[in-house]
C-alpha cells in the first residue's frame, strides 16, 4: 500500500484472533516512539484488504488519529452491543479522542489502510480489550504494548 512514509521501513507485530470469532482479527502495528515516563506514545496500525479488524475496544487516554494510507472504518458499539453507522476516516482525515470513548470495531477500507495513534496517558493505560459480550478482557497499558512489540514484531523488510 502507497502512502506518505516507506511502511516497509518499520518492524511490524502482527495481530491475529480466534479462528471462530464472530469478527475477523487481523491487524499490524509497529511503535514508532514512547516515553513510558511522560505517558506519550506514538505508533502506526496498519489494515490489509482482507477486511480484518481490531478487537473491540474503548480507548481511554487522549488519542489523535491521522490516516496516512487508504482509509480507517470504525462502528461505534452501542450498550446493547447493536452498532452504531460507520464512520471512515481517508487519507489525511484526523481525529481526537479526550479520556474514554465508546467501545468500538475498527478495519481498514476495501484497500486496507494505514493510521497513526498518538497516545497520551496520564497512568499509562491506553485502552481496554472488551469480549463479544462487551466485559473487559484486557487493560492494555503502554508498557504491555512496548513489551508485546519487541517480543513478537519481525524483522523491517530489506
Amino acid at each position: 500500500m502507497k502512502g506518505l512514509l516507506d511502511f516497509d521501513r518499520y518492524r511490524w507485530r502482527e495481530v491475529t484472533g480466534e479462528d471462530g470469532s464472530p469478527i475477523l482479527i487481523h491487524h499490524d502495528y509497529t511503535i514508532l516512539g514512547y516515553d513510558l515516563a511522560a505517558g506519550t506514545l506514538g505508533m502506526l496500525v496498519r489494515w490489509g484488504d482482507d477486511g480484518g479488524h481490531c478487537p473491540m475496544h474503548r480507548h481511554t487516554s487522549t488519542t489523535t488519529v491521522l490516516v496516512l494510507a487508504g482509509e480507517q472504518h470504525l462502528w461505534d458499539i452501542r450498550p446493547d452491543g447493536s452498532r452504531c453507522e460507520p464512520r471512515v476516516r481517508r487519507v489525511g482525515d484526523y481525529a481526537l479522542t479526550v479520556g474514554e470513548a465508546m467501545p468500538h470495531l475498527e478495519r481498514g477500507g476495501e484497500q486496507g489502510g494505514v493510521a497513526f495513534f498518538g497516545n497520551h496517558s496520564t497512568d499509562g493505560k491506553l485502552y481496554e480489550i472488551l469480549d463479544d459480550e462487551m466485559n473487559l478482557a484486557i487493560d492494555v497499558t503502554m508498557e504491555l504494548l512496548v513489551e508485546d512489540w519487541k517480543e513478537n514484531a519481525k524483522p523491517a523488510e530489506a
